[in-house]
Protein backbone atom coordinates (compact mmCIF):
# COMPACT_ATOMS: atom_id res chain seq x y z
CA UNK A 1 0.00 0.00 0.00
CA UNK A 2 1.32 3.42 -0.95
CA UNK A 3 2.28 5.88 1.78
CA UNK A 4 -0.22 8.72 2.36
CA UNK A 5 0.79 12.11 3.72
CA UNK A 6 -1.48 12.52 6.79
CA UNK A 7 -1.47 16.31 6.42
CA UNK A 8 -3.31 16.17 3.11
CA UNK A 9 -5.35 13.00 3.50
CA UNK A 10 -8.57 14.92 4.24
CA UNK A 11 -9.94 18.46 3.66
CA UNK A 12 -8.85 21.39 5.78
CA UNK A 13 -11.36 23.99 4.55
CA UNK A 14 -15.17 23.95 4.71
CA UNK A 15 -16.32 27.28 3.22
CA UNK A 16 -19.64 25.98 1.89
CA UNK A 17 -20.74 24.05 4.97
CA UNK A 18 -24.21 25.24 6.04
CA UNK A 19 -24.80 26.00 9.70
CA UNK A 20 -27.34 23.87 11.54
CA UNK A 21 -29.18 24.09 14.82
CA UNK A 22 -27.89 21.81 17.55
CA UNK A 23 -27.76 18.78 17.49
CA UNK A 24 -27.64 18.73 13.67
CA UNK A 25 -27.53 15.82 11.23
CA UNK A 26 -24.66 14.22 9.29
CA UNK A 27 -26.98 13.63 6.36
CA UNK A 28 -27.60 17.39 6.06
CA UNK A 29 -23.92 18.25 5.72
CA UNK A 30 -22.30 19.35 2.45
CA UNK A 31 -18.86 17.99 3.38
CA UNK A 32 -19.90 14.81 5.15
CA UNK A 33 -17.48 13.31 7.67
CA UNK A 34 -15.74 10.07 6.70
CA UNK A 35 -17.36 7.40 8.86
CA UNK A 36 -15.38 4.55 7.34
CA UNK A 37 -18.28 3.33 5.23
CA UNK A 38 -15.98 2.91 2.23
CA UNK A 39 -12.69 2.35 4.00
CA UNK A 40 -12.86 0.39 7.25
CA UNK A 41 -12.02 -3.31 6.90
CA UNK A 42 -12.63 -5.64 9.83
CA UNK A 43 -10.68 -8.71 10.90
CA UNK A 44 -12.88 -10.42 13.48
CA UNK A 45 -11.46 -8.65 16.54
CA UNK A 46 -14.91 -8.37 18.16
CA UNK A 47 -16.61 -11.57 17.03
CA UNK A 48 -19.66 -12.29 19.17
CA UNK A 49 -19.44 -9.10 21.22
CA UNK A 50 -22.47 -6.97 22.05
CA UNK A 51 -21.99 -3.21 22.19
CA UNK A 52 -23.99 -0.15 23.16
CA UNK A 53 -22.74 3.14 21.72
CA UNK A 54 -24.46 6.29 22.98
CA UNK A 55 -24.69 8.95 20.30
CA UNK A 56 -24.01 6.25 17.73
CA UNK A 57 -25.98 7.85 14.91
CA UNK A 58 -23.33 10.30 13.71
CA UNK A 59 -19.71 11.37 13.94
CA UNK A 60 -17.33 9.39 16.14
CA UNK A 61 -20.11 7.19 17.51
CA UNK A 62 -21.27 6.24 14.02
CA UNK A 63 -17.75 5.44 12.81
CA UNK A 64 -17.25 3.28 15.89
CA UNK A 65 -20.54 1.47 15.30
CA UNK A 66 -19.57 0.67 11.72
CA UNK A 67 -16.12 -0.54 12.76
CA UNK A 68 -17.51 -2.68 15.57
CA UNK A 69 -19.97 -4.34 13.18
CA UNK A 70 -17.22 -5.05 10.66
CA UNK A 71 -15.18 -6.59 13.48
CA UNK A 72 -18.04 -8.98 14.23
CA UNK A 73 -20.01 -7.24 17.00
CA UNK A 74 -23.74 -6.75 17.28
CA UNK A 75 -24.40 -3.08 17.98
CA UNK A 76 -27.06 -0.95 19.64
CA UNK A 77 -26.97 2.82 19.18
CA UNK A 78 -28.79 5.41 21.23
CA UNK A 79 -29.77 8.69 19.59
CA UNK A 80 -32.08 11.66 19.92
CA UNK A 81 -35.45 11.24 18.17
CA UNK A 82 -34.64 14.14 15.84
CA UNK A 83 -31.55 12.24 14.63
CA UNK A 84 -33.64 9.39 13.20
CA UNK A 85 -32.43 9.81 9.60
CA UNK A 86 -28.78 9.54 10.64
CA UNK A 87 -29.59 6.56 12.88
CA UNK A 88 -31.34 4.67 10.09
CA UNK A 89 -28.27 4.96 7.89
CA UNK A 90 -25.99 3.52 10.59
CA UNK A 91 -28.45 0.73 11.43
CA UNK A 92 -28.49 -0.22 7.74
CA UNK A 93 -24.68 -0.25 7.65
CA UNK A 94 -24.53 -2.56 10.68
CA UNK A 95 -27.11 -4.93 9.25
CA UNK A 96 -25.29 -4.98 5.91
CA UNK A 97 -22.44 -6.71 7.76
CA UNK A 98 -24.85 -9.44 8.88
CA UNK A 99 -24.90 -8.18 12.46
CA UNK A 100 -27.85 -7.43 14.72
CA UNK A 101 -28.56 -3.71 15.07
CA UNK A 102 -30.79 -1.93 17.58
CA UNK A 103 -31.72 1.74 17.39
CA UNK A 104 -32.76 3.31 20.69
CA UNK A 105 -34.26 6.80 20.39
CA UNK A 106 -34.48 8.91 23.52
CA UNK A 107 -33.01 11.92 25.31
CA UNK A 108 -30.35 10.66 27.74
CA UNK A 109 -30.74 13.71 29.95
CA UNK A 110 -33.68 11.75 31.38
CA UNK A 111 -32.89 8.92 33.81
CA UNK A 112 -35.54 6.58 32.43
CA UNK A 113 -34.03 6.83 28.93
CA UNK A 114 -30.57 5.92 30.28
CA UNK A 115 -31.98 2.82 31.95
CA UNK A 116 -34.03 1.96 28.86
CA UNK A 117 -30.96 2.24 26.59
CA UNK A 118 -29.25 -0.55 28.51
CA UNK A 119 -32.38 -2.65 28.94
CA UNK A 120 -33.16 -2.49 25.21
CA UNK A 121 -29.55 -3.37 24.39
CA UNK A 122 -29.63 -6.42 26.64
CA UNK A 123 -33.02 -7.46 25.27
CA UNK A 124 -32.13 -6.88 21.63
CA UNK A 125 -28.58 -8.26 21.66
CA UNK A 126 -28.82 -10.84 24.44
CA UNK A 127 -26.42 -8.98 26.72
CA UNK A 128 -23.82 -6.22 26.78
CA UNK A 129 -20.02 -6.64 26.68
CA UNK A 130 -18.95 -3.21 25.45
CA UNK A 131 -20.21 0.24 26.43
CA UNK A 132 -19.04 3.37 24.62
CA UNK A 133 -20.10 6.55 26.42
CA UNK A 134 -19.96 8.89 23.46
CA UNK A 135 -23.13 11.04 23.53
CA UNK A 136 -22.14 14.65 24.14
CA UNK A 137 -23.43 18.19 23.82
CA UNK A 138 -21.04 20.90 22.59
CA UNK A 139 -22.43 24.42 22.11
CA UNK A 140 -20.05 27.36 22.03
CA UNK A 141 -20.49 30.42 24.23
CA UNK A 142 -18.64 33.74 24.24
CA UNK A 143 -16.99 33.44 27.65
CA UNK A 144 -18.04 32.50 31.16
CA UNK A 145 -20.57 35.29 31.66
CA UNK A 146 -22.46 34.20 28.55
CA UNK A 147 -22.96 30.59 29.64
CA UNK A 148 -26.51 30.51 30.95
CA UNK A 149 -27.56 28.20 33.77
CA UNK A 150 -29.82 26.45 31.28
CA UNK A 151 -26.93 25.84 28.85
CA UNK A 152 -24.62 24.67 31.62
CA UNK A 153 -27.27 22.34 32.99
CA UNK A 154 -28.00 20.87 29.54
CA UNK A 155 -24.30 20.16 28.90
CA UNK A 156 -23.77 18.55 32.30
CA UNK A 157 -26.85 16.36 31.98
CA UNK A 158 -26.16 15.33 28.38
CA UNK A 159 -22.51 14.50 29.01
CA UNK A 160 -21.81 13.62 32.64
CA UNK A 161 -25.21 12.59 33.97
CA UNK A 162 -25.98 10.34 31.01
CA UNK A 163 -22.60 8.60 31.10
CA UNK A 164 -22.87 8.05 34.86
CA UNK A 165 -26.39 6.66 34.63
CA UNK A 166 -25.86 4.47 31.57
CA UNK A 167 -22.63 3.05 33.02
CA UNK A 168 -24.25 2.35 36.39
CA UNK A 169 -27.00 0.35 34.65
CA UNK A 170 -24.72 -1.43 32.18
CA UNK A 171 -22.30 -2.71 34.84
CA UNK A 172 -25.14 -4.76 36.33
CA UNK A 173 -25.14 -6.88 33.15
CA UNK A 174 -21.42 -7.00 32.30
CA UNK A 175 -19.25 -10.06 32.79
CA UNK A 176 -15.46 -10.30 33.27
CA UNK A 177 -13.71 -9.36 30.03
CA UNK A 178 -16.16 -6.59 29.23
CA UNK A 179 -14.97 -3.11 28.26
CA UNK A 180 -16.18 0.44 28.97
CA UNK A 181 -14.85 3.33 26.86
CA UNK A 182 -15.43 7.07 27.32
CA UNK A 183 -15.15 9.65 24.54
CA UNK A 184 -13.18 12.47 26.13
CA UNK A 185 -11.31 15.23 24.23
CA UNK A 186 -8.19 17.33 23.80
CA UNK A 187 -10.42 19.93 25.49
CA UNK A 188 -9.82 18.07 28.76
CA UNK A 189 -6.17 19.21 28.56
CA UNK A 190 -6.31 22.35 26.42
CA UNK A 191 -9.73 23.94 27.02
CA UNK A 192 -10.95 26.62 24.63
CA UNK A 193 -12.49 29.74 26.13
CA UNK A 194 -15.60 29.21 23.98
CA UNK A 195 -16.13 25.65 25.26
CA UNK A 196 -15.64 25.91 29.02
CA UNK A 197 -18.66 23.82 30.04
CA UNK A 198 -17.94 21.14 27.43
CA UNK A 199 -14.26 20.99 28.43
CA UNK A 200 -15.21 20.48 32.09
CA UNK A 201 -17.22 17.38 31.16
CA UNK A 202 -14.38 15.92 29.11
CA UNK A 203 -11.90 16.36 31.95
CA UNK A 204 -14.47 14.63 34.16
CA UNK A 205 -14.60 11.69 31.72
CA UNK A 206 -10.85 11.20 32.05
CA UNK A 207 -11.18 11.16 35.82
CA UNK A 208 -14.27 8.93 35.74
CA UNK A 209 -12.57 6.36 33.51
CA UNK A 210 -9.49 6.15 35.71
CA UNK A 211 -11.42 6.01 38.98
CA UNK A 212 -13.89 3.45 37.64
CA UNK A 213 -11.04 1.27 36.41
CA UNK A 214 -9.68 1.26 39.97
CA UNK A 215 -12.99 -0.25 41.09
CA UNK A 216 -14.12 -2.48 38.25
CA UNK A 217 -10.87 -4.07 37.10
CA UNK A 218 -9.99 -5.84 40.37
CA UNK A 219 -13.57 -6.48 41.48
CA UNK A 220 -15.26 -7.51 38.23
CA UNK A 221 -12.58 -7.93 35.56
CA UNK A 222 -14.05 -5.06 33.51
CA UNK A 223 -11.57 -2.79 31.76
CA UNK A 224 -12.31 0.96 31.62
CA UNK A 225 -10.53 3.36 29.27
CA UNK A 226 -11.05 6.57 27.30
CA UNK A 227 -10.25 8.00 23.87
CA UNK A 228 -9.26 11.68 23.65
CA UNK A 229 -9.85 13.03 20.13
CA UNK A 230 -8.39 16.28 18.89
CA UNK A 231 -10.44 18.56 16.59
CA UNK A 232 -12.65 16.17 14.59
CA UNK A 233 -14.88 17.08 11.65
CA UNK A 234 -18.38 16.08 12.75
CA UNK A 235 -21.81 17.67 12.61
CA UNK A 236 -21.17 19.07 16.09
CA UNK A 237 -18.93 21.75 14.59
CA UNK A 238 -21.38 23.49 12.19
CA UNK A 239 -24.32 22.75 14.53
CA UNK A 240 -23.43 25.47 17.07
CA UNK A 241 -20.35 23.62 18.28
CA UNK A 242 -17.99 26.36 17.08
CA UNK A 243 -18.33 30.08 16.29
CA UNK A 244 -19.47 30.51 12.69
CA UNK A 245 -16.19 32.07 11.59
CA UNK A 246 -14.23 29.09 12.95
CA UNK A 247 -16.09 26.42 10.99
CA UNK A 248 -14.75 27.41 7.56
CA UNK A 249 -11.17 26.68 8.63
CA UNK A 250 -11.87 24.25 11.45
CA UNK A 251 -8.85 22.28 12.61
CA UNK A 252 -6.24 24.18 10.61
CA UNK A 253 -4.51 25.14 13.84
CA UNK A 254 -3.72 21.51 14.67
CA UNK A 255 -0.22 20.12 14.18
CA UNK A 256 -1.67 18.15 11.26
CA UNK A 257 -3.01 21.33 9.67
CA UNK A 258 -6.49 19.86 9.35
CA UNK A 259 -9.19 18.28 11.52
CA UNK A 260 -9.38 14.56 11.99
CA UNK A 261 -12.17 12.42 10.60
CA UNK A 262 -14.32 9.99 12.61
CA UNK A 263 -12.92 7.07 10.61
CA UNK A 264 -9.45 7.93 11.93
CA UNK A 265 -10.67 7.28 15.48
CA UNK A 266 -12.55 4.02 14.97
CA UNK A 267 -9.44 1.86 15.31
CA UNK A 268 -8.72 3.30 18.75
CA UNK A 269 -12.12 2.21 20.01
CA UNK A 270 -11.75 -1.22 18.41
CA UNK A 271 -8.37 -1.66 20.07
CA UNK A 272 -9.63 -0.74 23.55
CA UNK A 273 -12.71 -2.97 23.16
CA UNK A 274 -10.76 -5.97 21.90
CA UNK A 275 -8.51 -8.62 23.41
CA UNK A 276 -5.55 -6.74 21.93
CA UNK A 277 -6.00 -4.37 24.90
CA UNK A 278 -6.47 -7.09 27.53
CA UNK A 279 -3.73 -5.50 29.69
CA UNK A 280 -4.92 -1.90 29.21
CA UNK A 281 -7.21 -0.24 31.76
CA UNK A 282 -7.39 3.24 33.26
CA UNK A 283 -5.75 4.65 30.12
CA UNK A 284 -6.68 7.62 27.93
CA UNK A 285 -5.65 7.05 24.33
CA UNK A 286 -5.00 10.37 22.59
CA UNK A 287 -5.86 10.74 18.88
CA UNK A 288 -5.15 14.44 18.60
CA UNK A 289 -3.44 15.12 15.28
CA UNK A 290 -0.14 15.72 17.00
CA UNK A 291 -1.24 17.80 19.99
CA UNK A 292 0.60 16.74 23.11
CA UNK A 293 -1.27 15.60 26.20
CA UNK A 294 0.10 15.06 29.74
Amino acid sequence: MALIDPRTKYPSEFPSEPRQDNPGRDTAMVTEPDLGLDSYTGSGKLDGRRALITGGDSGIGAATAIAFAREGADVAISHLPEEQEDAERIIAAIEKEGRTAVAIPGDLTELENCVAAVEKTVSGLGGIDILVNNASRQVWNDGLLNISDEDFDATMKTNIYSAFRVTKEAVKHMEPGSSIIFSTSIQAYQPSKELLDYAITKAAFNNFAKGLSEELLPSKGIRVNAVAPGPIWTVIQPAEGQPKEVVDNFGQGSKMGRPGQPAELAGAYVFLASEDASYVSGETLAVTGGALTP
